[in-house]
């Protein structure tokens, strides 16, 4: 009778464990890709508030705001963090975020771009993005003179007059540390092109073909203006550009000017009030 018992459960279990696996071998699958969709989204969450900073929570180093950190400032990008590797703030690191998957999402052609790196976070955060989706075509190009804010060339540009960036060595940033950070989250710089110099010199002859996503962090309207002259042009249609500073005035009168020289009329969407981004139709 236990001989009998045993060989009718262990039948029983072994039939459950096969009709099962045959039964829901698409289902198994569905979940599998749904759950590495997931763990691959929370390192990239993890990612972003790593870039940002807010789990170790630095000084703000802008001389001219108050010096403790704030999580609605370091949200919102309205500091320099004193350690962090990215100054555009978690709202604008989401932006670039959704940018990306919609990119992913609809195949649309083209590199990431980024003009005005400062410690690299953001440019680190799209390497994230290829990695993580395995995307080895793209590129991500990182434009900086890597020696800090140019001075104004307020006779060409008097609007840039206003504000004089190069005196502050907060944001002067060399291209060997912003290697190096790259190699602190693991990443090689492999598919990662450094442009080093003034955006007027290293822009228009760099190779790239075709842009998918574009991020200008140009503070002036100079720079801001030769970003978008160079490479706007380039983004396909379906891509996006994000202006990390578009309401510093200069950077806001720079833009206004493009998007009307330009006949550009795709709706300007804010992110939080510093940063606004829109979708090239």
């Amino acid at each position: 009778m236990k001989i009998f018992l045993s060989f009718f459960i262990l039948s029983w279990i072994s039939s459950s464990f096969f009709h099962i696996e045959e039964y829901d071998d698409t289902l198994l699958l569905s979940e599998h890709v749904e759950c590495l969709n997931s763990i691959q989204e929370r390192y990239l969450e993890l990612l972003k508030r790593c870039l940002v900073n807010s789990i170790y929570q630095d000084s703000n180093a802008n001389p001219y705001g108050p010096a403790n950190y704030n999580s609605e400032r370091r949200d919102n990008g309205r500091d320099w963090p004193s350690l962090a590797h990215t100054m555009i703030g978690k709202k604008r690191l989401n932006t670039t975020h959704f940018c990306i998957k919609q990119i992913f999402e609809n195949n649309i052609v083209g590199d990431f771009v980024e003009t005005g790196v400062w410690r690299g976070g953001t440019s680190i955060f799209m390497k994230a993005t290829l990695d993580v989706f395995d995307e080895k075509n793209r590129k991500i190009w990182a434009a900086d003179t890597f020696n800090g804010v140019p001075s104004p060339n307020i006779a060409k540009f008097p609007v840039d007059g206003h504000n004089d960036y190069s005196i502050f060595p907060q944001l002067k940033v060399s291209l060997e540390e912003v290697k190096a950070n790259f190699l602190k989250y693991n990443f090689s710089n492999e598919n990662v092109i450094f442009l080093k110099g003034l955006f007027s010199e290293t822009l228009p002859s760099a190779p790239i073909e075709s842009i998918a996503l574009l991020s200008v962090n140009g503070l002036m309207y100079e720079s801001t203006m030769d970003s978008l002259s160079n490479l706007y042009p380039k983004i396909s249609k379906g891509g996006y550009l994000i202006i990390q500073d578009y309401y510093l005035p200069a950077c806001k009168q720079a833009v206004t000017d493009y998007r009307q020289a330009n006949s550009i009329t795709e709706e300007i969407i804010d992110i939080d009030g510093v940063g606004v981004y829109w979708k090239k139709e």
